[in-house]
């Protein structure tokens, strides 16, 4: 991991609006959702690293990456425990376990306890809230 990802990213509205695409932004800025099976980058195949689209931090690898059959993208486990952070969220009626990008706050998805092994959990993201590398 490189030494930026320790920082914060703090950027101005308006900031945001000018660096981001207006799905990206009303996705990682106003927690909005893609529709289920519309994201960008849907193909198992492809090894690498998925990045936050607002600040490039390196969240997920491709390894961890899993057919949910649910639409979004979905992995078992970020790329460390320090690359997002979770919030409690109670919008649209429901209790659920949001993820955003430990260093710019960027709304990535939710996490829900019904994932494969190892770690049981399914990591839901947004797809246009990544950006992929390849190896």
């Amino acid at each position: 991991m490189n030494d930026t990802s320790t920082l914060k990213v703090i950027k101005t509205d308006a900031e945001w609006r000018e660096q981001l695409t207006p799905d990206q932004y009303r996705i990682t800025r106003q927690h909005g959702t893609e529709r289920a099976f519309s994201s960008p980058d849907f193909d198992l195949s492809k090894k690498g690293v998925y990045h936050c689209v607002c600040c490039n931090r390196p969240l997920y690898r491709s390894q961890a990456k899993f057919n949910s059959g649910t639409g979004w993208p979905s992995f078992y486990e970020p790329i460390s425990s320090d690359a997002v952070v979770k919030h409690h969220d109670n919008s649209y009626g429901m209790s659920r376990t949001e993820i955003r990008c430990a260093d710019c706050d960027a709304h990535l998805g939710h996490v829900f306890p019904d994932g494969p092994p190892p770690t049981g959990l399914r990591y839901c993201m947004n797809g246009v809230a990544l950006t992929f590398e390849q190896e």
